[in-house]
């Protein structure tokens, strides 16, 4: 049904789309680029793309965990007093010198002191590089597996928000349309009834008509007034909605060309054939949790692995900050850990992972059975409300025919002024009905394409 708009403000309202937004004028695509902008600008949708980042980005670090570590250590110490060693190297070697500097007619054997030797080092110094790497450890491998199922997790559930804004964005739009032809619906009304107040003060003025008439034409503009004021607001606040989805300025203009005729005609087609949610998000998802348990399960019974990991040192040490040939030095070792006992701890963790697996399928399980009910109860929300518009398209077609013979009637006397003001009231409610109905067949079809997951995300 077309929108039934006066000339002169359909002409205003068309140059003022052209001139706001032209790129968004084709009537085919004009959905499509409201929710090409929503996926660029909708804030909720911006923070789950940076959740989406920051696990990439861990991702990245659960890889980093197979690259070598090197790292600067240094450290210094001195200490007085405690225990000590004596070394009396004089008592035993001093004579023995003696000897051997006479018999050589030389001085080549030093007189040495006995020496005392404190076990605390004093000024002492240790700098190095270490460089570590892992050689044998199952927790990387499992730990990368689970940053990568994350980061697909993240991604359904972006996905899964893309859909529900899909729908919120397209039903927004139909209730925004919905209120702009009431609006025009209501001007139709009270343009009849302006010239129904005309005919009558023109039959009064000849003698052939009733004062109350007047009173009443005059009752019924000012309660079409009081429609158009309620479904003006009710357009307002659409609008507002719409544009906040779309993270808009809330007084930015809609563009209304769209042919909803057509997209009634191609539901027609969405009513021959029933599909099935298969290939929903939310059941990936949780496909991805069960994965995702699984492979920590396996993380918990590889517990029991023996882990390696070597390690290179190159530094140097001495006391009194000297740094020479004898003070540098390296270190080459590797470190091995096997876990034998910890308290039934790593038992009760494997057991409690493969609950968690149970649970994840038992879960799969019910949103599958959820998903499906929810799936057919929106095909057969589309089903009524298809058929409720057929219905209100005959009722309108009646009340046209009846609005049409009733001022035929009244102008030649035949029938009443209160008949012409039922004929037009029944002639404004089918209207509405007719407005209200296919577009509550416009938003169940979108609550049919996100219930099974149908619309293209891609081809945006």
């Amino acid at each position: 049904m077309r929108t039934i708009l006066t000339k002169p403000k359909r002409i205003t309202q068309i140059a003022v789309l052209l001139a706001v937004s032209p790129t968004l004028f084709s009537q085919n695509n004009i959905l499509d680029s409201y929710i090409d902008s929503a996926f660029k600008n909708n804030i909720v949708l911006q923070q789950k793309n940076i959740s989406l980042e920051k696990a990439s980005y861990a991702l990245e670090i659960a890889k980093g965990y197979y690259y070598p570590t090197v790292a600067f250590q240094a450290g210094y110490q001195t200490a007085g007093g405690g225990r000590d060693i004596y070394l009396p190297l004089g008592d035993l070697l001093n004579e023995a010198y003696a000897t051997l500097n006479q018999l050589t007619q030389s001085n080549k054997f030093p007189q040495l002191k006995n020496e005392r030797i404190n076990f605390l080092p004093e000024n002492f110094y240790d700098a190095k590089f270490r460089t570590t790497v892992p050689i044998i450890n199952s927790d990387l491998k499992y730990n990368k597996e689970i940053n990568k199922q994350q980061v697909t997790l993240s991604e359904y559930e972006i996905e899964i928000y893309k859909r529900e804004l899909v729908k919120n964005i397209k039903t927004a739009y139909f209730n925004y349309r919905n209120a702009l032809e009431a609006i025009a619906i209501y001007q139709s009304t009270l343009q009849l009834a302006n010239e129904g107040k005309r005919v009558n003060e023109k039959l009064l003025e000849n003698g052939k008509g009733l004062p109350a008439y007047i009173l009443r034409s005059t009752s019924e503009i000012e309660n079409v007034n009081a429609q158009i004021t309620a479904a003006e607001q009710q357009a307002a606040n659409a609008r507002m909605y719409f544009n906040f989805l779309l993270n808009r300025n809330q007084d930015e203009p809609i563009s209304t060309e769209y042919n909803t005729e057509n997209e009634i005609k191609n539901i027609e087609g969405l009513l021959a054939q029933r599909q099935s949610p298969v290939n929903r998000e939310e059941l990936k998802m949780l496909q991805g949790l069960v994965s995702l348990n699984e492979t920590a399960l396996k993380m918990n019974k590889a517990v029991y692995y023996p882990k390696l990991n070597g390690f290179l040192d190159l530094g140097s040490q001495a006391q009194n900050w000297k740094f020479n040939s004898q003070s540098r030095y390296y270190m080459v070792g590797l470190q091995l850990d096997v876990p034998i006992f910890a308290g039934f701890r790593n038992r009760n963790k494997i057991k409690q992972s493969g609950l968690d697996v149970k649970n994840a399928e038992l879960n799969l399980e019910q949103v599958k059975q959820q998903l499906q009910l929810a799936g057919n109860t929106a095909y057969n929300n589309l089903v009524s409300a298809y058929r409720s518009f057929q219905s209100s398209q005959k009722q309108l077609e009646a009340a046209q025919t009846y609005q049409r013979l009733i001022e035929r009637g009244y102008r030649e006397g035949s029938n009443t002024f209160i008949e012409t003001v039922d004929a037009r009231n029944q002639l404004t409610q089918a209207q509405l009905l007719v407005s209200i109905n296919q577009y509550k067949v416009l938003a169940a079809a979108a609550g049919v394409e996100r219930e099974t997951a149908s619309f293209n995300l891609n081809k945006l």
